[in-house]
């Protein structure tokens, strides 16, 4: 069991901790985790963890555990409780915003006061985990200014169904690497085919109940349950929604959780529906927000409008989007995407754009190579017109 833990020091926004170094009867400590409570909010492997993305002047008590190369894990440690100075409301994202909760159509943070997300959502983990590494969120952070990062767990195509247990620790990895930026992150459920999300209830229950446990202590998670229902009713959709949302709230009753509509997460649009479906028979749940994704050289002024009327009944986020077609390739329509840009903002619709990688589409944001190369992440050198454009857009940040 790790000894003497300790504060080293702390900022408005992170509190710094230091233990002393255990040993193990087989010679070899791996890592050590840190928690808050029953959350696990750094995993390191020397004796030193920094607690970043906290709000200002709050109390936090942390304790430490050992593991081994065989994943035994030992007693946690003493406790140590440490408070985060004063601050002006600024700094990272979650430090000004903190826990944030859904106030009638809006997103609001902690204060009451409608805000807007910008950021990014990786592409599927199960290919491209090398373009999602501290030094690529690091620049996401700071360079490009991002809120939100939604981190894509597909359960078929290779992902989940495969091993469980290797996707889910990915899951907690990558959210304690967002988490330590200040960053909001969104644990997406990447459902696509098949496009019911029944389908996967069992597997999903697993999953968000670990994730939620883990992390119920973070105020950065948010829950997106389906990525995009296809094929499959509205009905359907939320008879989904309502058995796995109280699976969520059952570890974490704060966290906002975000539901996929129909059609691809058109609000029905693609499938020749509309938004009355949803704001006609709404999921019976509190603290949620329904999705809408686009691609704007598919996707036009009928979807704009769409998005435009639902936004006035329900709260609305755009956990997907692109510039170019639907399948975020070939030419980018970068007038379509400012109408939707310029809507989303008048109308405090959060979103995230897809991809924050380097695979061969012209929505990738980085160049082909970038990530195996290991960067470099800042700057425009790297980046793809589209990637350029999204990020000078991110970087004009919204008034917190």
């Amino acid at each position: 069991m790790p000894s003497s833990l300790r504060s080293t020091g702390t900022t408005s926004s992170s509190i710094s901790l230091a233990w002393n170094a255990s040993t193990d009867n087989s010679g070899t400590v791996k890592d050590y985790r840190v928690y808050e409570g029953s959350a696990v909010v750094a995993t390191v492997t020397g004796t030193t963890a920094t607690i970043s993305g906290l709000a200002a002047s709050t109390a936090h008590t942390y304790t430490v555990t050992a593991r081994d190369a065989a994943n035994n894990e030992s007693a946690k440690s003493a406790s140590v409780t440490a408070t985060t100075q004063a601050g002006g409301g600024g700094g990272t994202p979650v430090a000004a915003n903190g826990q944030l909760r859904v106030c009638g159509t809006k997103l609001c943070n902690k204060n009451g006061k409608q805000i807007q997300l910008r950021g990014m959502s990786t592409h599927g983990l199960q290919w491209y985990r090398q373009c999602v590494t501290t030094g690529s969120l690091t620049a996401l952070a700071t360079d490009w200014k991002a809120d939100v990062v939604r981190l894509s767990t597909y359960v078929q195509e290779d992902g989940y169904e495969t091993n469980p247990r290797a996707f889910t620790d990915l899951a907690h990895t990558l959210i304690e690497q967002v988490s330590a930026q200040g960053m909001y992150v969104i644990v997406d459920w990447h459902i696509l085919t098949p496009g019911d999300p029944n389908y996967n209830l069992a597997r999903a229950r697993t999953f968000f109940t670990e994730i939620a446990q883990r992390h119920a202590a973070r105020p950065n998670v948010i829950y997106e349950v389906a990525n995009e229902p296809n094929g499959v009713s509205w009905g359907a959709i939320k008879s989904y929604a309502e058995q796995i949302i109280p699976v969520i709230r059952a570890q974490d009753p704060d966290g906002i959780v975000l539901v996929g509509t129909r059609a691809w997460s058109s609000l029905g649009v693609s499938e020749g529906a509309s938004e009355t479906e949803v704001t006609g028979n709404p999921v019976n749940a509190t603290n949620i927000m329904y999705t809408f994704h686009f691609y704007a050289a598919s996707h036009g002024t009928e979807y704009l409008n769409t998005l435009s009327r639902a936004a006035d009944r329900i709260p609305m986020f755009v956990t997907e989007f692109g510039t170019q077609n639907y399948a975020g390739e070939d030419a980018n329509d970068f007038t379509m995407s400012q109408r939707y840009l310029d809507l989303m903002a008048s109308k405090k619709i959060s979103w995230v754009n897809w991809n924050f990688s380097d695979d061969h589409r012209s929505g990738a944001v980085f160049k082909t190579g970038t990530c195996n190369a290991g960067g470099p992440w800042t700057g425009t050198a790297p980046l793809k017109e589209a990637g350029v454009w999204i990020r000078d857009r991110i970087r004009t940040a919204d008034d917190f």
